[in-house]
C-alpha cells in the first residue's frame, strides 16, 4: 500500500488539512476485496500451474523408471535364454563325453593288445639286434680262422 504524504490544501478551497489527508489514505472495503480477490486468483493460478508441472515431472520420472524396468526385463530374458543355451550345450557335451568314454571302453581290449604287440615288437627288435651283433662277431671269427 502506498502512503501519500498530506499536502496542505488552502482553506479557501474548502478543506481542512486533516480531513484531506485522511481522505487520500482511505481505502474502501470494496477496493480491499478486489485486491484480495485478485491476489487469491493469482495464488490459485500459480498453484494450479505448480501442480500441473509437478504432475508432469512425476509422470516423466515414473515413465523413466518404467522404461528402466522394461530394459531390465529384456536383459533378464536375454540372459535367461543365453543360460538356457549354455545349459543345453553342457548337456550335449556331457552326452558326447559319455559316448566317447563308452567307445574308449569298448576299444580298450584292442588298445591293450596293440600295446602288447608293440612291447613284443620292441623285444623282438632287441633280439634281432643282439643276433645281428652275434652274427657279425661269428663272421669276424670265421674270417680270422680262415686266414690261418
Amino acid at each position: 500500500m502506498e502512503d501519500k504524504a498530506a499536502t496542505p490544501v488552502p482553506a479557501e478551497k474548502g478543506g481542512d488539512l486533516q480531513t484531506e489527508a485522511s481522505d487520500q489514505n482511505v481505502i474502501t472495503a470494496e477496493e480491499v476485496q478486489v485486491k484480495g480477490d485478485q491476489k487469491q486468483a493469482d495464488i490459485e493460478a500459480l498453484t494450479r500451474d505448480m501442480f500441473t508441472k509437478l504432475t508432469d515431472y512425476v509422470r516423466g520420472d515414473l515413465a523413466s523408471t518404467a522404461e528402466d524396468y522394461k530394459l531390465l526385463e529384456q536383459m533378464n530374458k536375454v540372459t535367461t535364454k543365453k543360460y538356457t543355451d549354455m545349459k543345453q550345450m553342457a548337456i550335449d557335451l556331457e552326452n558326447g563325453m559319455k559316448e566317447l568314454n563308452e567307445k574308449y571302453s569298448s576299444l580298450q581290449q584292442y588298445l591293450d593288445q596293440i600295446d602288447q604287440i608293440e612291447e613284443n615288437t620292441a623285444n623282438l627288435e632287441q633280439a634281432a639286434l643282439r643276433l645281428d651283433a652275434y652274427s657279425k662277431r661269428l663272421e669276424a671269427k670265421f674270417k680270422q680262422l680262415e686266414k690261418r
